[in-house]
């Protein structure tokens, strides 16, 4: 890495910065929800129109997938951003604020989408430099989990020839570091996330007269508790969990004991031993406490997503790339994966591959002191967008250099 090629990247990037910037915010006043987005997918479309891509709108979600073949055969990388909002409403007092009441792209992937979309000219300006393709992958669904699984389902790992793609990466933005940097670590990096579901079953009574029923409420109370316990006392402290309820819910009036109480919540490990023993720990606990009380629990865990794991080699590819564009000052390597969850694991489970997050603070604030990802109040600096821009560029340049 190092070349003319990779000098001119972030210098480009940044004269595409103002139409990077008005894309961001035509996506931010407009969210969209889950697997249905026709507005965010027509503008990814529109904006890819003219460039020499072989461009395919998604059948079972509003997906766009646009694949770029250089000059001379080679590797296959694939490049993603999620596209998807959250279901708060907006707090930020921007004057592109969204327009949708409940609705909000409290988590940046407004500017995911801009980025790869700047990038894809970008690098449709280099195409006859590259040896292999560019797949991007604009990809519904990241929030509830569902997008990513049915993309891969479709065929966005593989080429038209039926082999899979060699290579994957993804940025994700946050406040969480100074503007304009790239932080990534080896191994894992997001946690695998699971939801549980813990119905208590007892019998209802008067509430005048508990002895006469089997009250969930104080079991559920008890399970909460006991959850808690199990973690800290089960789980190496080297190997985190962890584990939330989020949700209690009971009854329907204050004289009633109701037949039921129900638990809901979600956890969060970074290594399939540590997955299993919380898993085995939630139903030896919900089993034995509503036992204790002569109740029953009925327990659901269903699977979110696995852990985030970046592949070592190509970790190295992403670092050498981005400090060829930024300088070794602006690539840091993360002391510690972070608990959050993401689907593009599903990608890294089948493509070596990494995720990085592109600082974004804004400019006067301090990182870490200031609304984050989902956040009704979150504000990212867009001057980052042209690094981010760059760095997916120069990630993909970096694998296809023939």
């Amino acid at each position: 890495m190092g070349d003319d090629r990779d000098s001119t990247l972030l210098e480009d990037a940044r004269r595409l910065l103002p139409r990077i910037t008005a894309v961001r915010r035509e996506i931010h006043r407009a969210p969209e929800l889950g697997t249905t987005l026709p507005r965010t997918q027509q503008t990814v479309l529109r904006e890819l129109s003219g460039l020499p891509l072989s461009v395919v709108p998604g059948d079972r979600l509003t997906s766009v997938t646009a694949t770029l073949t250089g000059a001379r055969p080679g590797r296959t990388i694939l490049l993603r951003a999620d596209m998807d909002a959250l279901p708060q409403a907006e707090e930020t007092g921007l004057d592109f604020a969204s327009a949708t009441p409940g609705v909000m792209h409290a988590c940046g992937h407004d500017t995911h989408t801009a980025m790869l979309l700047g990038a894809a000219q970008l690098l449709a300006a280099r195409r006859e430099r590259l040896a292999g393709r560019v797949v991007f992958m604009f990809q519904p669904a990241e929030e509830i989990c569902e997008g990513a699984l049915p993309m891969i389902e479709d065929g966005v790992l593989e080429t038209p020839e039926g082999r899979p793609v060699d290579a994957a990466f993804a940025l994700h933005i946050t406040t969480r570091h100074p503007s304009g940097t790239v932080h990534l670590r080896p191994g894992p990096q997001s946690a695998a996330a699971d939801m549980l579901r813990i119905t208590v079953r007892g019998r209802g009574a008067h509430a005048a007269a508990p002895y006469r029923g089997l009250d969930p409420v104080p079991v559920a109370c008890e399970i909460v508790q006991a959850l808690q316990t199990m973690v800290t006392r089960t789980v190496n402290v080297f190997e985190p969990a962890v584990l939330s309820v989020t949700r209690v819910t009971a009854g329907t009036a204050s004289n009633i004991i109701p037949d039921t109480a129900e638990i809901a919540g979600t956890f969060r490990t970074l290594s399939d031993a540590t997955r299993k023993t919380v898993r085995d720990g939630i139903l030896r606990v919900a089993d034995g406490v509503a036992a204790a009380h002569g109740l029953t629990a009925d327990v659901e865990l269903p699977d979110v997503t696995p852990v985030v794991s970046n592949d070592p080699d190509f970790t190295g590819l992403v670092t050498r790339a981005a400090t060829a564009l930024l300088g070794p000052e602006r690539v840091r390597t993360l002391p510690h994966p972070i608990m959050g969850a993401e689907d593009f694991a599903f990608v890294l489970q089948r493509v070596p591959g990494a995720m990085a997050f592109l600082g974004a603070c804004p400019p006067g604030q301090t990182p870490g002191q200031v609304p984050d990802n989902h956040s009704s109040r979150v504000v990212y600096d867009e001057a980052a967008l042209a690094v981010g821009a760059a760095v997916h560029a120069g990630v993909a340049v970096g694998c296809l250099r023939g």
